[in-house]
């Protein structure tokens, strides 16, 4: 009774932050210890993240009908770190590397960015690539190479926190992880995806959820659960906008907006999707690397924290372009279209909640879609897209099946 009236005492001082998991039966209450806890209550030793968490970590269990659990944050560490970001040289993830990068280099830490393929190739005359030359102003080092071979492109060169944001299997991730642990970095970070969630009817995913065994992604978060390192995290990001991606989201919205045609929608429109901005996954990515202790051994949604229709996307486009807007709901199998194809998103509910990281890393999101579209607008003008002649081939199909004509 006197060491619970000790602890009681002691955690009502303590900054706390709430953490829970609704969807599992048991809830844990772990504290990253201080000095003072150290002498009041009798601690596991036991701790994976040894490295960052040199105080042992205190651990309850308590049923599903105890009071919600609570996570100290730990302290950040904002001692400059050395950085090396692994990036893809195609697709939408592309521009996190890019987004991570500069906040990282504004934080005082040594950042270099390893992107897949060579210098001159084609793919780096797009965007973020093109934007490389902002990195080297603020001080980051760019290379080109193969991942596979990241000892010998990297030259020797040490690291504390490697971010791999190009494999999505096995046999890309193995090398860069297996490198980075015979190296002796402290922190590996893995962007996979939340397309490896199961579909469920009960939405958001959050983590904790069911996967897909199949999903590539799958084995490479597993390897690293499995690995040795000091202090690992994954992340699973959706869609995202931003300054710099490569992969059309809104862009497509837009094409057809400016040009006055229907925008055709699989289905009835009401889908909930996630779309994030880019510097909401740099920022809880840039938490992580700060907070090893804390994002240690964990997995993150990396996304914001709402929702949004394909109709209401739709809208707020048409919205943020200031053109009229009309839609045009279509069932893809009876069109005869694949919705793959026809349409930038996954014709179902896809949608992840953010709640490991703002439970854990305190983090909070800034994706604000009506006016961050604003800004997509201005910058899909600037660049002459409006003005782009365009083909809309499979619209066209959808369009002619359902007797509608392409203006609006």
């Amino acid at each position: 009774m006197a060491m619970a009236a000790s602890a009681t005492s002691l955690l009502s001082s303590t900054f706390l932050a709430t953490s829970f998991s609704p969807r599992s039966s048991t809830s844990r209450l772990s504290l990253s210890s201080v000095s003072s806890l150290s002498s009041a209550l009798p601690l596991s030793s036991s701790s994976s993240c040894s490295l960052f968490n040199p105080i042992p970590r205190l651990s309850f269990s308590f049923s599903s009908s105890s009071p919600s659990p609570f996570y100290v944050m730990a302290n950040a560490d904002r001692s400059p770190k050395k950085v090396l970001i692994v990036n893809t040289n195609s697709g939408g993830h592309a521009v996190i590397g890019f987004y991570l990068a500069k906040d990282l280099l504004g934080s005082g830490h040594d950042v270099t960015v390893l992107t897949v393929g060579e210098e001159n190739s084609e793919k780096m005359k797009k965007p973020p690539f093109n934007r490389f030359s902002e990195l080297v102003s603020a001080g980051g080092k760019t290379i080109w190479g193969d991942p596979a071979q990241v000892g010998d492109v990297v030259q020797g060169a040490s690291f504390d926190v490697v971010l791999d944001n190009n494999g999505k299997d096995l046999d890309t991730v193995r090398p860069v992880a297996d490198w980075a642990l015979n190296a002796g970095v402290k922190q590996f970070l893995f962007i996979s995806s939340a397309g490896i969630y199961k579909p469920t009817d009960e939405v958001p995913h959050v983590e904790g959820d069911v996967v897909k065994s199949d999903a590539s992604h799958v084995g490479v978060e597993k390897y690293i659960e499995e690995a040795s390192f000091s202090s690992w995290a994954i992340f699973r990001p959706q869609y995202m906008i931003g300054s710099g991606n490569n992969k059309d989201c809104e862009e497509w919205f837009f094409d057809r907006i400016v040009r006055d045609r229907p925008v055709p929608i699989p289905g009835s429109g009401l889908q909930l999707t996630n779309i994030s901005h880019v510097r909401d996954l740099s920022s809880m990515l840039a938490l992580a690397v700060e907070n090893p202790s804390a994002s240690c051994c964990k997995i993150f949604n990396c996304v914001s924290d709402r929702a949004v229709t394909f109709d209401g996307l739709a809208k707020l486009c048409a919205q943020a372009a200031g053109h009229p807007l009309k839609i045009i709901h279509y069932d893809p199998k009876a069109v005869g279209v694949d919705a793959k194809k026809a349409f930038p998103f996954r014709n179902m509910h896809f949608y992840a909640e953010p709640r490991a990281a703002k439970e854990i890393l305190q983090w909070s999101s800034t994706t604000n879609l009506p006016e961050d579209l604003k800004e997509r607008f201005k910058e899909y003008v600037s660049i002459g897209r409006d003005k782009k002649s365009m083909l809309f081939e499979l619209d066209d199909k959808i369009l002619e099946s359902l007797k509608v004509t392409a203006t609006v």
